[in-house]
């Protein structure tokens, strides 16, 4: 950056303390005390002959930016340039508003960075312990919660440190949201300027947001939450206890003598204060899912919700596009997977190959659907070297200069309500500025300097170091051509056409040449010295030791990189339908429902009164059935199913399912969690729904895992493969909680770490169920006191009041005949009939009580023996029960064998001798009536929903095959279609890792630089690190979207 010669300034050194004097006014207003000789720089600054970008898509080709005080005057192509102003000739340059990083960690101490989401450990060490993580000791009053910490400031622990921020600003940011990084409730940020300077001076605005993330513990011991679905019930706790704690203070300070004095809880106060200021609630969110729940929750509680993204949001954002809610993205797109070798390839599914193809494209998708975008480095591993190269790239991939720039002004200052002082070069902003050597969103320009609050800080560039360019070089009277390429991390040169060894650091130069080439004889020849603009100059040293005067000039500059002629294949994704779920068998648009189906000639198999019907045929208009048997007529233009030979019957309902539960089936940690909810985190990517339709499955009941004696509220679904999690719902089911007895509950089988948590016996069990019920029975009634403090809502006492109540439903797991009829005695005590006995493997002892009870009884076909409690069980078992009139059905508990529920059906057959027609009841109608949805579904009847399946042959033969499979008169599954799709996914599959070569073959091709080779360095035959789904690597039982659908999640062997 060059000051201007005017010959106003020509005496400009030696009148500068008595011209700053006058002309400065008074320095910045502190409060602390003056120590030695005051720093009088100038304040009023004319920026001018730029290229002054003042907002997206407004600029002045050239014009002035006058500064005074930190702020902007005035900005335009006639600014009048006061007499007394500083001026920087800026001939050449761009400038804009200073850059925002939208989601930064800059400065904080190390108790507030993010903690790695498992334990640290040296594996090669057998005696190693897991590396201690740094945590904050809890101050004050606060939650009883150490991960709800809403009353934490980032202003109060912000020290911004030199070296980060320079880096920073070397990319053109000036100012950064710094936000917490630990714990659910993570704190409030705070938006800080980043100059060298008091931290008083930085901060901008103390605090912005209050920011939220799903975060829970990833060991079994490690407190509560310990799953997402209970991550989100504690969110919705304190969101509900912090306005009955403003409520309550209210309601003490009008009346302290008669009423009781409500705790003191800062971090209530801190969430109440928020809601109370409309603060943003930030949300960050893993995966696309996490993004639908964190608006779900803002919808709840009427907040104010912002993102903070994770690469995906694509794939969803036609539902993101509907509320235009801003996302703060971050630019990690996935490295080129490392498929050169086939067994690597293989490593890879075909959703992540799809990612890594349109990852890059994200921003701009999100811009086209109208949704606001912010930038952030976040997550990028070396910011300096990825954060421009990932902009361009997304610049090239569609999303426009304009938007990319309001991604790192206009848009997060406006998000952060920050717009009427940063973000856009105008009046009375504060003077953020970026000076570059060009277009940065669409060359290879670089940032020259970061003004900030009208301050100068010059990056490298700014004295015009950068020493690449053509240049002649002086020694003794001789000259020889210089030519310094490559980029500025990696200099390449030439003198007199023969390689030599260049390196520069700010405005240190090395060069080391062959010393012939200077006629000083065999050797090399050391020429360390000093760049400024044009020129350099040193003294150096021949073999020898002799020295060596020399100097350049530069002859011609640094040409400019000319864009490729020939774009690269990875500026533009494959094109490919995009589906939901991506990846293998997902949809592009949910399955047609034609106006009127008509199934002819099949043997219906209706599990209603009519029964099995041979020949017969099976009507369907508008997604409901409308007649069943032979000889139907249909209107014209029915879509017709050719019958003959098939059979049809009910779609199977699985009254025990843990499929399509995401980041963890149990909330494990405390004994009881009712509060928590399966329907938060019902993940309609799990690959096992489709598998589950191609076993003719098309509604399953999903329930909490058993580590509890009272888990977590159940979820019934519908398999419209494709859907959303909330399209998945089934709007008609009973709500319902998860009950749990036997080993699992009382940890018997855990291990010996969980020795402490009560109850440790089945007695325990049978009180703290007994317990829970009398606390909810005293909750309601303390929801109609009128005097004292306001009642407080308790989700977990809600649940168990709508339980005592008959507003829910219980699904109690449960083996033995003791514990069986010691949880029927607690019912009847409290007039509660439960729906349904889960297992039930000793059910056939005490059928005659389950019955008497109106229970129904939910059990394994043949499982037996898997453990201590499972050793009476027998395979007669459901149909000894259903002989004794209890209402009877098989369930999986298992992705696997849900596929073959028909098979488990037919066992009793085998084992029993029941009829084919009951047999197949068992996984239809009967376990529907347990759900309270057999008005809906389970039967092939006139008025019910169209869920059906089309069968090879007799469905309950393990030679049968499903053909089709139909849900509200959409077929979700058909065989013949599945297999074509197979073909056509294959075919992408292997585009993408053609693709995917040929880019691989580019960067092995290049030199690797020093972090590389550490990187490479004894990996050859180390596995392949997938380019997205960072949250794969977490705990297996905890799943995660994209899973590969195995038996991760049942509740028979422990309750983990």
């Amino acid at each position: 950056m060059q000051v201007s010669s005017r010959p106003l300034r020509c005496c400009w050194l030696a009148l500068l303390p008595l011209l700053l004097i006058s002309i400065s006014g008074d320095a910045q207003v502190t409060t602390a005390p003056q120590q030695g000789i005051r720093e009088n720089d100038p304040r009023l600054h004319a920026l001018t002959n730029a290229r002054i970008v003042t907002a997206p898509g407004k600029e002045i080709e050239k014009g002035t930016v006058l500064v005074r005080d930190g702020l902007i005057v005035e900005a335009g192509a006639a600014v009048k340039i006061p007499a007394e102003a500083r001026v920087w000739d800026l001939s050449g340059k761009t400038v804009y508003p200073g850059f925002i990083d939208s989601y930064s960690r800059v400065g904080l101490p190390d108790t507030l960075q993010p903690e790695p989401l498992r334990p640290e450990i040296d594996h090669d060490d057998p005696g190693a312990k897991p590396k201690e993580v740094p945590r904050e000791a809890a101050k004050g009053t606060h939650s009883w919660n150490p991960r709800v910490t809403p009353e934490r400031n980032a202003a109060d622990y912000v020290k911004l440190d030199r070296k980060a921020v320079r880096g920073l600003r070397e990319l053109g940011f000036t100012s950064a949201l710094v936000v917490p990084g630990r714990g659910i409730f993570r704190g409030t940020s705070a938006f800080v300027n980043l100059q060298d300077t008091d931290p008083n001076r930085t901060i901008v605005a103390p605090s912005v947001a209050q920011h939220i993330a799903f975060d829970f513990n990833r060991e079994q011991d490690g407190g509560y939450p310990n799953s997402l679905m209970g991550c989100i019930a504690l969110i919705r706790q304190s969101f509900l206890d912090a306005s009955w704690y403003q409520a309550a203070q209210d309601a003490y300070r009008k009346n302290p003598a008669t009423t009781e004095r409500p705790e003191a809880n800062a971090s209530l106060a801190a969430l109440a204060e928020q809601a109370q200021r409309k603060q943003p609630s930030v949300f960050e969110a893993e995966d696309e899912l996490d993004l639908l729940r964190a608006l779900r929750v803002a919808d709840e509680f009427k907040l104010k919700p912002v993102l903070f993204g994770n690469g995906y949001e694509y794939r969803v954002r036609k539902v993101l596009a509907e509320k235009k809610t801003p996302i703060i993205i971050p630019l990690d797109f996935p490295e080129v997977p490392e498929i050169e070798r086939p067994e690597r390839a293989l490593e890879y599914n075909l959703d992540e190959l799809q990612h890594w193809d349109r990852a890059p494209s994200n921003p701009a998708r999100l811009v086209e659907a109208g949704i606001p975008i912010a930038f952030t480095t976040q997550k990028l591993a070396k910011p300096d070297k990825e954060f421009w190269t990932q902009v361009r790239l997304a610049v090239r991939r569609g999303l426009s200069k304009e938007a990319a720039l309001a991604a790192l002004t206009s848009t997060p200052a406006e998000i952060f309500g920050l717009a009427d002082r940063v973000g856009t070069i105008a009046p009375g902003r504060i003077a953020n500025l970026v000076v570059a050597t060009g277009d940065l969103f669409t060359s290879e320009a670089r940032v020259l300097t970061a003004w900030i609050d009208g301050q100068p800080y010059d990056t490298p560039l700014a004295a015009g170091r950068d020493p690449r360019g053509t240049w002649e070089v002086a020694f003794e009277g001789k000259t020889l051509p210089l030519i310094v390429e490559g980029e500025l991390e990696k200099l390449e040169a030439k003198l007199a056409g023969e390689k030599v060894m260049f390196s520069a650091k700010e405005d240190a130069v090395l060069l080391a040449a062959p010393a012939r080439l200077l006629e000083r004889g065999d050797g090399v020849i050391r020429l360390p010295g000093r760049i400024a603009t044009d020129g350099m100059t040193g003294s150096g040293e021949a073999p020898g030791g002799a020295e060596v005067r020399w100097s350049a000039r530069r002859t011609a500059p640094h040409p400019p990189k000319k864009p490729d002629e020939q774009p690269s294949p990875r500026d533009t994704a494959l094109d490919f339908p995009e589906t939901f779920p991506a990846g293998a068998y997902g949809r592009a648009a949910p399955p047609e429902q034609p106006a009127t189906v008509l199934v002819r000639g099949a043997t219906v198999w209706t599990a209603g009164p009519q029964g099995t019907l041979q020949n017969a045929d099976l009507l369907v208009t508008g997604g409901k059935i409308t007649a069943v048997g032979p000889g139907v007529k249909a209107p014209a233009g029915a879509a017709a199913i050719d019958g003959a030979g098939l059979h049809v019957t009910p779609g199977i309902v699985d009254c025990h399912s843990h499929t399509a539960i995401s980041k963890g089936v149990n909330e494990s940690s405390h004994a009881v969690t009712c509060e928590v909810r399966v329907a938060d985190v019902v993940d309609a990517t799990d690959i096992a729904l489709y598998r589950e339709l191609a076993g003719g499955v098309t509604a399953a009941n999903l329930l909490h895992g058993s580590a509890n004696p009272i888990g977590g509220q159940n979820q019934v679904i519908k398999y419209r493969w494709g859907g959303l999690p909330e399209e998945l719902k089934f709007a008609d089911a009973a709500p319902g909680v998860k009950f749990a007895l036997g080993e699992n509950v009382k940890q018997a089988n855990w291990g010996e770490k969980f020795k402490s948590r009560y109850p440790q016996t089945r007695m325990g069990v049978e009180q703290i169920i007994r317990d829970r019920f009398r606390a909810a029975v005293e909750y309601d009634a303390g929801l109609k006191k009128k005097e004292g403090l306001p009642p407080r809502r308790d989700l977990q006492l809600e649940a168990l009041s709508e339980i005592v109540s008959g507003k829910r439903l219980i699904h109690c797991h449960s083996y033995r005949l003791d514990e069986i009829l010691a949880f029927l005695n607690v019912t009847r005590d409290f007039k509660i009939t439960a729906a349904t006995l889960q297992h039930i493997l000793e059910g056939y002892k005490v059928a005659d009580e389950i019955a008497k009870a109106g229970v129904g009884a939910s059990s394994f076909a043949d499982w037996w023996a898997y453990k201590m409690e499972a050793f009476d069980a027998i395979p007669d078992n459901a149909a000894m029960m259903h002989g004794q009139g209890v209402l009877t059905s098989i369930n999986s508990d298992s992705n696997d064998l849900a596929r073959r529920l028909n098979t488990e059906a037919a066992k009793s057959m085998k084992y029993a001798g029941m009829s084919p027609e009951e047999a197949l009841k068992l996984v239809t109608i009967y376990p529907a009536r347990q759900l309270r949805i057999d008005a809906k579904v389970g039967s092939l009847e006139a008025g019910k929903d169209a869920d059906f399946v089309v069968w090879s042959g007799h469905p309950l033969s393990n030679y049968t095959r499903v053909n089709q499979t139909w849900i509200d008169g959409r077929k979700y599954f058909d065989r013949a279609e599945d297999i074509e799709t197979r073909k056509a996914f294959a075919a992408q599959r292997e585009a993408l890792v053609q693709k995917a070569l040929g880019e691989r073959m580019k960067d092995l091709a290049k030199p690797k630089d020093e972090d590389s080779k550490k990187d490479a360095k004894g990996d050859q035959d180390a596995a392949p690190k997938p380019p997205g789904h960072h949250h794969r690597h977490r705990a297996g039982s905890l799943g995660s979207t994209y899973g590969n659908g195995s038996d991760q999640h049942t509740c028979t062997e422990h309750g983990r």
